[in-house]
Formats: C-alpha cells, structure tokens, sequence
C-alpha cells in the first residue's frame, strides 16, 4: 500500500516537462499535487480495505450485504445476536461444508465454546457387535440414538471486566446448541444434549 508521500513523489516524477508546470512560475501545483496525493493514498486505503472485506475471516463493514446473499441472520442464534455471533455466521456459511457425522456436531459444538464436547453413539444388539454376557449393549431402537455430551462451556465473547455496557455475557445460549444440533442432525436419529 502506498502512502501519501509515495503518490506525491511520483505525481511529481510524472509532471510533463515546461514553464507551467514548474513551480517557480506556478507555485499552487504543489499544493494540488499534495492534495491529489493525499486523496489517492486513502483511495489506496479503502481499496485494501475492500480486499479484507472479500475475505469472510477478516470481513467488517459488509456483514450487513453478506447476510442479505446468505439469508442471515440464522434463526438459531436467537433475535439480535451480537456482531461477533454474525460474523462467524457468515463465515460458517460461506466456508462450512456441514455434516452429519458426529465429528461435524462435536465441531458444531466446539464452536459454541464447548471445548470438550463429544458424541456417545448407542448401541443396538447386533450380531457381531455385542458380546456374550454383555449387559449394556442397548435395545434395537438404541441405533438411532446417540448423546451429545458438551462438558463444561469455557467463556468466550463477553465476560466480566472485558465487555461494553450492556453486552450480554457468555455468547450464545444453550438454545443455539440445541437448534443447530438439530438442524444438522439426520432426520431419522434421536439426538440428545447432555450439557456438563
């Protein structure tokens, strides 16, 4: 990125040669020069800005129009979700490939702030799989069952002598686990959230 001084040194390297351009006849062309300078330096600024503002992980000002192509804000993270909550909303949408594998929900999960989270998947008796005088192997409706176990939840976002007036603290609630796990999850499965 250039700076000012970069743009005036080389408007005044490109200054075609003459009386009227020189500043001994024409002492307002340096000021001019400044000037466009000045203007193009933070021309210059901007258009790097809009390079962040491409990029989702570094993405600021054009939450707003990203929401509006990705039909944002979710519904999950609840009726006024914090600007942070948004952003990594948009760029779930936009990098995410989703999943219905309990590594994805142990992801879902993980992003939430539950740091030690993890899926129990239970088991049906089937032959091969369970053992002779195994007790605890299930019932045949246990295939489609399984437990997200989330652990404790680690603070992240807003927390006490960190936040701004009126900021909500924890991030978000327990309710956005619930519905994301739930949207993601196989349409036959019984899922069960088991928080620590």
């Amino acid at each position: 990125m250039r700076t000012a001084d970069d743009y005036y040194a080389q408007l005044c390297a490109l200054l075609p040669p003459g009386p009227a351009w020189e500043r001994e006849f024409n002492p307002g062309i340096d000021e001019i020069l400044q000037a466009a300078a000045q203007e193009l330096a933070r021309e210059d600024l901007r258009a790097e800005a809009l390079l962040a503002e491409s990029e989702p992980a570094t993405v600021r000002e054009l939450v707003p129009d990203w929401e509006r192509v990705m039909n944002l804000p979710d519904p999950c993270m609840g009726e006024s979700p914090t600007f942070q909550d948004r952003q990594l909303a948009v760029r779930r949408r936009l990098l995410e490939v989703g999943g219905q594998t309990p590594a994805y929900l142990v992801e879902l999960a993980f992003s939430l702030g539950y740091r030690q989270a993890r899926v129990i998947e239970h088991r049906a008796p089937r032959f091969g799989r369970s053992r002779m005088g195994s007790a605890h192997f299930g019932t045949w409706s246990a295939q489609f069952m399984w437990t997200l176990q989330t652990g404790p939840r680690l603070a992240q976002g807003s927390r006490f002598g960190f936040s701004h007036w009126a900021q909500t603290f924890g991030g978000a609630s327990n309710g956005a686990l619930e519905c994301l796990v739930s949207r993601a999850t196989p349409a036959h499965t019984v899922e069960t959230i088991n928080y620590g």
